[in-house]
């Protein structure tokens, strides 16, 4: 009779063993008929985590039923199945002892309740607990993946790939619309390049592009660009006192007055000699001297602004 308890404990081991053969072989089928997706309830949850487990798993806990209202479930769903799927397809050695499980709050209510989860879409991956697959800090508890980088299924699977066997071939798929989009833009552009042509070839555009960028350079925008200053300073000031601070607002009005006083100057000594009719030249030359006149005051207000103490005034 003192036997059979001896026995009992030399044959132990190897029941044991068997179990666990028996699990992963369950847990292997499983995988095959969704694409590599397990759809956990309790009985398949308890053979994933069996504690003498020598795979390891990655588990999303989810709420797909739409009483829920789970908008981040759906959303993450199919990035998970994609990632599942793609894990489907490394060779059997690696893939039979890595998988892929989820558990629905309403077909598992249990669980979530015995782990504590209180949200979701959570994500935890299930460490081997023996054998040569265990980590060698020892550690088997469920560690949690965070979602700092959304819910696509390239961060996550970049992230899973340092608990599995290889590294996960997930490739992201092809987005038609975006390329169509892409074709559309060029095509496009190439149909508007016979209309638009005439314009680029023109010298009077190129001119117009050489001088705007000629009058905001000019204004201080690399100033104020490398040293970082804000458009505007407090309580709305655009004017910045000093010679060493500039405002980004300064580069507008600046080059505005610039502007209309190179037109000025422009009109009088291109314009206004061709007009043929004596009283519309009169008129022209008093209309822009008047102009230069105005926007001269302007310029020596404005540096009389940034120049506390400048003396001198021309008009106001």
């Amino acid at each position: 009779m003192l036997l059979l308890p001896f026995l009992a404990l030399f044959f132990l081991p190897f029941c044991i063993a068997a179990s666990v053969d028996a699990d992963h072989a369950k847990l292997v089928q499983l995988a095959a008929r969704n694409n590599g997706v397990i759809r956990l309830d309790e009985h398949s949850y308890n053979l994933l985590t069996n504690p003498k487990r020598t795979w390891s798993a990655s588990v999303q806990f989810t709420a797909l039923d739409k009483r829920r209202r789970c908008g981040p479930c759906k959303e993450f769903d199919p990035s998970w199945n994609a990632i599942a799927k793609a894990w489907s397809t490394v060779p059997a050695a690696e893939r039979d002892s890595h998988f892929f499980g989820t558990v629905d709050f309403d077909q598992a209510m249990s669980i979530f309740q015995q782990l504590g989860l209180q949200s979701a879409p959570v994500v935890q991956v299930l460490p081997a607990a023996d054998g040569s697959r265990r980590p060698a800090s020892g550690r088997t508890n469920p560690i949690a993946l965070d979602f700092s980088q959304g819910f696509d299924a390239g961060p996550l699977a970049e992230q899973l790939s340092h608990y599995t066997p290889i590294p996960i071939p997930y490739k992201a798929p092809i987005d038609y619309s975006r390329v169509a989009s892409g074709l559309f833009v060029l095509l496009s552009f190439v149909a508007a390049l016979r209309f638009i042509s005439p314009i680029l070839k023109s010298r009077w555009t190129w001119a117009v592009i050489t001088v705007l960028t000629s009058l905001v350079m000019t204004s201080g925008f690399m100033f104020v660009r490398i040293r970082g200053m804000p458009f505007n300073g407090p309580n709305g000031a655009w004017v910045a006192g000093g010679y060493q601070t500039q405002y980004g607002q300064e580069i507008q009005v600046v080059s505005m007055i610039y502007g209309t006083l190179a037109a000025g100057f422009l009109m009088l000594t291109l314009v206004v000699p061709r007009q043929t009719s004596p009283s519309r030249q009169r008129m022209q030359v008093y209309l822009w001297t008047g102009v230069i006149f105005v926007m001269y005051s302007v310029l020596v207000s404005l540096f009389k602004e940034k120049n506390r103490g400048y003396p001198f005034r021309l008009l106001l």
